[in-house]
């Protein structure tokens, strides 16, 4: 039987290799890490669960003085943040074994702890060679590190290496103007360190302004500083300060660690004979093929967004372009999240013509309490002429389930007239369904229907 072999054991390889081997096709995975590190790539290992591991906790602390501010329960718990990292590892290697049991009864071989060398549709493997029948390339990525004096110093940590902060830092520097720093930022703030962000420009540049203002306003206590060129880190045997250099000023920020949240980088050194980019992203076309007839590839090595459901579904379309059947990507509004306080989440089409309207969240489960600070978040959506819906923004304990079920209908063509018989759950801190309903109305009272 001609074999498919799938280099990375991701979102998009592990997704990619179920497909193909429900089809009956023989597939076999070959994984870099480990059998300790287990499959589940840079979500489950560096990446989402990580975050969703530390935040949880974060939140937990952030309730706990919130609510003994207001009176309402006794001094707020301290956190033991070493045995946060050990549990959040147990749970990872736990998540990690049941992948494994998914993965291997639907058929699939997995081969741990060996790099797939490809070149063109040759797979080198040690010394064996193999000329599958197709190959999918989803290596993932690596933590993009700035070539900055100081950067391999024992204190400088990145998501792949956090699981070794034997200490919480009293003050941390974070690299990074963008969702991770965001992330992290929030997570050590809560934890009790001072936190400094570094943001090359604008931070969270790319995020609409409205949920900007609300994630800055979420990071209360942390300072951000935005255009700041890093010029060095320093210390004797452990990271001591940073110097930054903000237009024509340099300051030194005294720390006693490091964390880089710079984005990432393709991971593709061990791939050769298909065309690259320049980051060396793996280049596919609308289908996930490379330039080599019957190599695909999918997740984060072909680059941005580095978003696991669009990992996850750019490893199905790969599987079944496989298969046979000619399906392309086709994911016009992703939608996406920043987890602070609360879930900071967006899916816009990026259109130029759709107009705005936005109220505050409404109190419910997660922000009763948020009432008296006035921080129930924000609801926001971008309505087109004719009423459909270009864009929506939630921050709210629920946002990300809004912003995905929101993302689907946009792709179907719902409109905000198709809102007028929806019934909610109450009660909910969803303001999104209020704002369809309420610009249905503004646009019927226009038209004069």
């Amino acid at each position: 039987m001609p074999m498919i072999v799938i280099l990375g054991g991701g979102p998009a390889g592990r997704i990619a290799s179920l497909r193909l081997a429900s089809a009956g096709k023989e597939v076999r995975l070959i994984e870099q890490g480990g059998v300790s590190a287990g499959i589940g790539g840079q979500c489950l290992h560096f990446g989402c669960m990580p975050v969703c591991a530390l935040n949880d906790v974060a939140r937990f602390l952030d309730m706990g003085r919130r609510f003994e501010r207001l009176g309402l329960a006794g001094p707020a718990p301290q956190p033991d943040f070493p045995r946060v990292i050990r549990e959040m590892q147990a749970v990872q290697a736990k998540i990690a074994g049941i992948l494994d049991h998914e993965t291997r009864s639907a058929g699939v071989e997995i081969i741990y702890g060996k790099v797939g060398r490809l070149d063109g549709k040759t797979i080198w493997l040690d010394e064996e060679r193999i000329v599958p029948d197709a190959v999918i390339v989803a290596t993932g990525s690596r933590s993009n590190i700035p070539p900055v004096t100081g950067i391999t110093l024992p204190g400088v940590f990145t998501p792949r290496s956090l699981g070794q902060m034997q200490r919480l830092p009293e003050h941390i520097v974070i690299l990074g103007g963008a969702v991770m720093a965001a992330e992290y930022a929030y997570i050590f703030s809560r934890f009790g360190s001072g936190v400094t962000v570094l943001s090359r420009s604008t931070f969270l540049k790319t995020v609409d302004p409205t949920l900007r203002a609300e994630a800055i306003r979420e990071l209360s206590g942390v300072t951000i500083l935005e255009n700041a060129d890093l010029r060095a880190i320093a210390g004797e045997g452990q990271v001591r300060s940073v110097t930054v250099k903000i237009g024509e000023t340099a300051q030194e920020i005294p720390c006693d660690a490091v964390f880089v949240a710079a984005g990432l980088i393709p991971r593709s050194d061990t791939i050769s004979g298909v065309k690259k980019g320049p980051s060396g992203e793996v280049i596919v076309n609308e289908y996930m093929e490379t330039s080599v007839p019957g190599v695909y590839a999918g997740g984060d090595v072909t680059g941005p967004p580095y978003l696991t459901p669009v990992a996850r579904h750019q490893g199905i379309v790969a599987a079944d372009n496989i298969l046979g059947k000619r399906r392309k990507m086709d994911l016009p509004a992703i939608p996406q999240a920043i987890y602070l306080e609360n879930e900071l989440a967006f899916a816009l089409d990026g259109s130029g013509t759709a107009k705005p309207l936005s109220v505050p969240g409404p109190a419910g489960p997660d922000t009763f309490w948020s009432v008296p600070s006035s921080r129930t978040g924000l609801a926001k959506i971008l309505v087109e002429a004719d009423g459909s819906i270009s864009g929506i923004i939630s921050a709210s304990p629920g946002g990300g389930l809004i912003a995905g079920y929101m993302a689907f209908l946009m792709k179907h063509h719902f409109s905000v007239h198709d809102f007028e018989e929806f019934i909610e759950v109450h009660p909910t801190t969803d303001g999104v369904y209020g704002l369809a309903k309420y610009a249905s109305e503004l646009l019927r009272k226009k038209s004069g229907s």
